[in-house]
């Protein structure tokens, strides 16, 4: 066989070889349409990815609002791109050296922004944080390494030298299903925040179907950014181990270990006619997908359900997002993500303290 037509075989035999190896990584990459009735969570389960990785592929920092017709990528598991949230509002000014600060019992993003001369929004920000209210103990935030003395404050959004008052300016809204601050502070340009001040929240959760909020001008200032607080935990009830504390008092689940909170997050209770019941429990028995059903409704794979006494659960939620408000037949509803770091943190016989 000639020397040249060797040469141009073993060209060609490499070449399909490369194509081959390469064709594997375009491969791997797949994408989904969501179709009438399906949920985040029974996608992520389809693929074999948690819900958590679904939504950081594709920016996703609403789980339960997905549509159909929308069109997933599908990740391969290990290998996830860096997204940000998409309600992380940009920071006013990135800090050209940072630290990291681990969160205490008792603090708050408000109040470590303070200490680091940073304002909330910077500080969520730097850590694609898009609810400031889910912070816990012994989480790792990345900080402005210049101390509070050295640096003033930042407003969050930069007004113009002749801005109009808020009140100038301002229109109100109406919240529909499935609106959260975020959503609605994009809509309008302005920063959630300045919507929180404007109509004195202090729960960014804590917005209801049919409120009315006014919408201050774009522009505006936030005075005050020390104006969302999370509550304070309560006091754990066994102290040594895992153990849950469900409390009705301020819709909060938390979880602790050998006494030290470790994760909190705003959940749904009971309405009043079908309430949670209260009492010391422990987990009976766990399931990634369980159907519930009862007098007037049927639900099918609710994700991460952990019973602890009965029929009463304590579970993740892709029906509706009005987490702080009583929504549910007793169970203890959390955001899917939520209910997925709970459901893999407790094992079975985990006790769970349900209290007012």
């Amino acid at each position: 066989m000639p020397a040249r037509l060797v040469r141009r075989l073993s060209l060609l035999v490499c070449a399909a070889l490369l194509l081959t190896l390469a064709l594997p990584a375009f491969a791997q990459q797949q994408t989904h349409v969501v179709q009438p009735g399906e949920n985040l969570f029974r996608i992520a389960l389809q693929y074999g990815l948690s819900v958590t990785e679904l939504a950081q592929a594709n920016g996703i920092s609403n789980t339960w609002q997905i549509y159909a017709g929308q069109t997933l990528v599908i990740p391969v598991p290990g290998q996830l791109p860096s997204v940000p949230a998409p309600d992380s509002a940009p920071p006013a000014a990135a800090p050209a050296v940072t630290a990291t600060h681990v969160v205490g019992r008792g603090e708050t993003l408000a109040s470590i922004a303070t200490q680091h001369g940073m304002t909330v929004e910077q500080l969520a920000a730097l850590n694609n944080i898009s609810n400031p209210n889910m912070i816990y103990a012994g989480q790792v935030l990345t900080v402005n390494a210049t101390p509070a003395s050295a640096a003033p404050l930042a407003p969050a959004v930069e007004a113009p030298p002749a801005a109009p008052s808020a009140s100038a300016g301002s229109t109100s809204h109406v919240v529909q299903p499935g609106e959260h601050l975020s959503s609605i502070a994009r809509r309008y340009g302005v920063s959630w925040l300045a919507i929180a001040q404007a109509n004195g929240i202090t729960d960014p959760n804590r917005v209801l179907v049919g409120q009315t909020l006014v919408i201050p001008a774009p522009g505006t200032v936030v005075a005050d950014a020390g104006i969302i607080a999370v509550p304070a935990a309560p006091a754990p009830i066994v102290g040594v181990g895992k153990e849950i504390v469900v409390d009705l008092s301020d819709s909060r689940t938390y979880a602790y270990e050998n006494g030290v909170l470790v994760r909190n997050v705003l959940s749904s209770m009971g309405r009043p006619a079908t309430p949670t019941v209260v009492g010391s429990f422990a987990i009976q028995r766990k399931y990634v997908s369980s159907d519930m059903s009862g007098p007037g409704y049927y639900l099918s794979g609710v994700p991460y359900a952990m019973y602890f006494y009965q029929g009463y659960a304590i579970h993740g939620t892709f029906w509706h997002s009005n987490f702080g408000q009583p929504m549910s037949h007793g169970c203890v509803n959390l955001p899917t993500p939520e209910a997925e770091w709970f459901f893999n943190w407790a094992a079975v016989g985990t006790p769970v303290n349900v209290q007012y």
